[in-house]
């Protein structure tokens, strides 16, 4: 199943080698990019949001848009691990060949695999490919258009975007390829017969992605794509003055490097690294986190020019109004082994079940839960716990080993008056805000 949005973020590496590599690459791009991880904390740097409740907002709409499929988010994030992984493999492959032009004995490797440069090259350009139909996915751009692209890659990219960029001139460009590896790249595209590219295992991993009804139109887009952005590239080695020294040189204050062969050393990196798919996450949730923020900043407008709901009213409506939980609701639902509230959305009720499509997870989850183990977080003026009168929530009973549902009837700091749902008003207590969730 694929992960959600949350996961992937928060599980990004904080310190391996492909941070250590991007961080080593930081002189050609001075403060461009940090390591940004943590969905959560991503909210809160990319926003300047502190409030509790408003990145709850911010996270729960941003859940939402990744998984519409419309919006491109999670298509985007699959081009990037794609050919990140279809990537890993090549290198193997090129790092072999280069290895049997070192060692003499093992030559015959360079009978089986690939020319590394040729390799090299064709893995360049197809994530220049990637990477202009990522952006027109995720900027609402109808057709892959390598022109608008190579323009918002002059003028507007930044941050984890603009760092992939400058890690792909590096690591798959000037590392491998030398100082002239712009013409190399084009000799390989222009003098490569195009089944050398149609078959390879790169190409056919993104082949469903590319533009084109068939191998030669693909091919012209990859070959578009590349010569879109050849002027951006030589800008950016004539105005940093990088090399292939002056790369393997900051890597090696990150990294150890125990071979003074470039191309050996890009062969490794592009095998052990997943720099595109790790930035390009960072690149769709600043994006998604951007959207997402816009939206809760509108609906926050509008409910305060609504009037304040009446609490007693909203109590009351809590507890007899059973149509509060409808078809395509987005409610919360209580999972008892995590013992955590989990949000999604109700696609079908029978009686008192309800049929319910976990936001951020696939269908093989979706599942029918009682009417007790759901709920909905419609009510205002939540403390800084996130905890409203009105507010469904679950006790724990330390006699009975147990989660009990209530609802809160008064708050009175980090106490919280509760009336058990199914038992009279003998039952009703007051907890600490660690007895409840």
């Amino acid at each position: 199943m694929d992960k959600s949005i949350i996961q992937l973020v928060d599980e990004l590496p904080t310190d391996n080698i492909t941070v250590k590599v991007l961080k080593a690459l930081d002189y050609v791009a001075p403060g461009e990019w940090s390591n940004l991880t943590g969905f959560d904390n991503s909210i809160r740097t990319i926003t300047g949001e502190t409030d509790a409740k408003v990145i709850q907002k911010i996270r729960d709409r941003a859940v939402t848009l990744y998984e519409d499929p419309q919006q491109g988010y999670g298509f985007a994030i699959k081009l990037y691990q794609t050919i990140d992984k279809a990537d890993t493999a090549m290198a193997a492959a090129a790092l072999a060949n280069k290895v049997s032009e070192k060692i003499g004995f093992l030559s015959f490797l360079g009978k089986i695999t690939p020319k590394a440069d040729v390799t090299q090259s064709i893995d360049l350009v197809l994530k220049i490919a990637v990477e202009i139909i990522a952006f027109c996915k995720l900027n609402g751009i109808p057709q892959p258009n390598p022109q608008e692209f190579a323009n918002s890659l002059a003028n507007n990219y930044q941050n984890a975007s603009l760092m992939r960029m400058v890690a792909l001139v590096c690591l798959d460009g000037i590392l491998p390829l030398g100082p002239d590896f712009l013409s190399k790249i084009h000799g390989v595209i222009s003098g490569t017969d195009s089944n050398a590219i149609t078959q390879n295992p790169v190409f056919l991993a993104v082949n469903n992605f590319l533009p084109g009804n068939n191998p030669s139109d693909k091919v012209g887009f990859i070959s578009q794509g590349f010569n879109s952005v050849q002027g951006w590239m030589n800008n950016l080695v004539s105005k940093t003055g990088v090399t292939p020294q002056s790369v393997s040189s900051h890597l090696g204050n990150f990294i150890q490097i125990a071979d003074d062969n470039l191309d050996l050393v890009a062969a490794f990196l592009d095998q052990t690294t997943n720099y595109y798919e790790h930035t390009g996450i960072q690149t769709v949730v600043r994006s998604l986190i951007l959207q997402a923020y816009t939206l809760v900043k509108e609906e926050i407008k509008q409910e305060e020019q609504k009037p304040i709901q009446d609490v007693s009213s909203a109590v009351k409506s809590d507890k007899s109004d059973k149509n509060q939980y409808e078809v395509s609701k987005t409610v919360e639902v209580w999972d008892n082994d995590d013992e955590d509230w989990y949000q999604g959305t109700i696609e079908k009720i029978e009686d008192d079940q309800f049929f319910v499509h976990y936001l951020g997870y696939g269908s093989s989850y979706d599942e029918w839960v009682g009417e007790d183990d759901i709920r909905t977080r419609d009510l205002r003026s939540t403390d800084e716990n996130g905890y409203a009168v009105g507010q469904k929530v679950k006790c724990w009973d330390d006699d009975q080993e147990a989660w009990y549902s209530a609802t809160i009837e008064q708050i009175q700091g980090q106490q919280y008056f509760l009336h058990y749902v199914g038992y009279d008003s003998s039952y009703d207590e007051w907890v600490d805000s660690d007895e409840i969730s």
